[in-house]
């Protein structure tokens, strides 16, 4: 008789946003599930097993078994990764910051535990998309994530003006985000193809002791100097009906 396996359970663990400590963002929960887990997937190995130091000191790093999952894994590795769930083993996923599956390669993995029967648990933790929604006071009942805008010209403002015109007829807070180098090139794109009148918050280094979160027109954005260069930032826009 073959032996019968329980499947484990995939715990999705969120980190920090930057330099800012596990005990300034992160409930104590986190350390005591990183303390029962010895199997991760993660983004990068080397920023994983500094969290898991830094949240759970007395954890074994030897003991660790850690799975890459980036831009580089092939899509026939994915069920590899899942094999100790199968096995009845619990694991963990994290980002590489905030919260798994949220704007994170994570979503693939969760999706297939889901079509393998595993349970999956998110715990507590920072996402830098809803908390700038929760401070850009704009429409936090309607809104849309639509990650990263095109980088070519032409396509760049057909999208920003297509999300202005679609925040106005839905009255829907049109969420985006941008590679951090690419900041300041963003805010200047939406400056140039954004009504004046436009809502736009600009939520930047959140959590951090540098963190900047501002909503206001357009119109006055014009008269303000930013710099976002290589600050992890939150774009959300909303035009309003009058």
């Amino acid at each position: 008789m073959k032996p019968v396996f329980f499947k484990g359970t995939l715990y999705l663990i969120p980190t920090t946003l930057g330099e800012s400590t596990a005990a300034e963002v992160l409930p104590g929960s986190i350390g005591r599930t990183v303390s029962l887990l010895n199997s991760y997937i993660v983004e990068n190995e080397k920023t994983a097993r500094k969290f898991i130091k830094e949240v759970c000191p007395s954890k074994s790093q030897p003991d660790l078994k850690l799975f890459a999952l980036n831009k580089h894994t092939k899509s026939e590795d994915l069920q590899e990764m899942l094999k100790p769930l199968l096995l009845g083993e619990n694991m963990g996923l994290m980002s590489e910051a905030g919260c798994p599956g949220v704007a994170d390669p994570g979503a693939v993995i969760v999706q297939l535990a889901h079509q393998n029967g595993i349970r999956v648990v998110p715990l507590v933790g920072p996402s830098s998309i809803l908390m700038a929604l929760m401070a850009s006071g704009l429409n936090g009942q309607n809104f849309a994530f639509n990650g990263y805008l095109p980088i070519d010209k032409n396509e760049r403002k057909t999208s920003i003006r297509s999300l202005e015109k679609l925040s106005m007829e839905r009255n829907q807070s049109q969420i985006f985000i941008e590679t951090p180098y690419r900041n300041n090139k963003m805010l200047e794109d939406l400056l140039l193809h954004l009504g004046h009148s436009t809502l736009l918050t600009i939520a930047a280094d959140i959590t951090l002791p540098t963190e900047f979160i501002k909503t206001t027109t357009v119109q006055l954005w014009r008269k303000e100097k930013v710099d976002l260069q290589n600050r992890p930032a939150i774009f959300i826009l909303l035009k309003e009906k009058f």
